[in-house]
């Protein structure tokens, strides 16, 4: 398995799951909680949302925000998306997250349950695309679950990029990246390139704040 074919099998999973997507923020009293906790997070100015799936985070931030451009690589989500957001200061934009490029700096840069899909080798890279897409002073904040959510998913052993089989309704069956960070972990990791972040548990998920090296750009 190696890393190309498990993202074109992980964007496949999301592109086919879109009807799916929403199920557990209806289920699952842990998530609307982390829905809300939205309103607490320093979420300002202009707002890039990566990985923003069908839109279930980008009204809030919209609420809290000058603009939100939210980015995609699914036609299906994206269009739920568009459909639950009608704030008319969202941009929607469809793109590989892997090749996209933001065209110009944001204050906040936002991402939940999207830090977990990204293979290790490519997170030093991703950093360094979120520090260039922030703007002096800005701050990236993110969303995701922590290695208890592990006991919730079906995990593939003994695989070189850690793995997750999700399944659905129709019985097809997708390989996508799933990493498990701690908190702790992920702060050292983030420390060692230079972030000053503060990672907090919350319900067996975590959220994240932080801030780019100041020689970034």
């Amino acid at each position: 398995m190696d890393e190309d074919t498990l993202l074109a099998e992980q964007r496949a999973y999301y592109r086919a799951a879109a009807a799916e997507y929403d199920r557990p923020y209806a289920e699952y009293e842990a998530l609307q909680q982390l829905l809300a906790a939205v309103d607490d997070l320093p979420i300002a100015g202009d707002v890039l949302e990566l990985a923003c799936g069908t839109g279930q985070w980008t009204p809030r931030l919209a609420a809290r925000a000058r603009s939100v451009t939210a980015v995609d690589a699914s036609t299906e989500v994206l269009a739920l998306a568009r459909a639950r957001t009608t704030s008319p200061t969202v941009q929607f934009i469809e793109a590989d997250l892997f090749e996209w490029q933001p065209p110009r700096r944001y204050d906040t840069v936002f991402f939940a349950f999207w830090l977990s899909h990204i293979p290790p080798t490519r997170l030093p890279d991703f950093w360094k695309t979120v520090s260039v897409a922030l703007a002096p002073g800005g701050k990236a904040i993110f969303i995701d679950d922590g290695p208890a959510a592990a006991a919730y998913e079906e995990v593939l052993a003994n695989q070189p990029i850690p793995a997750a089989l999700r399944r659905l309704d129709d019985g097809s069956q997708y390989r996508i990246v799933k990493v498990f960070h701690d908190a702790q972990t992920l702060t050292d990791d983030l420390t060692a390139l230079g972030w000053s972040v503060h990672v907090q548990s919350k319900a067996g998920n975590f959220i994240g704040t932080a801030e780019p090296p100041t020689t970034a750009g």
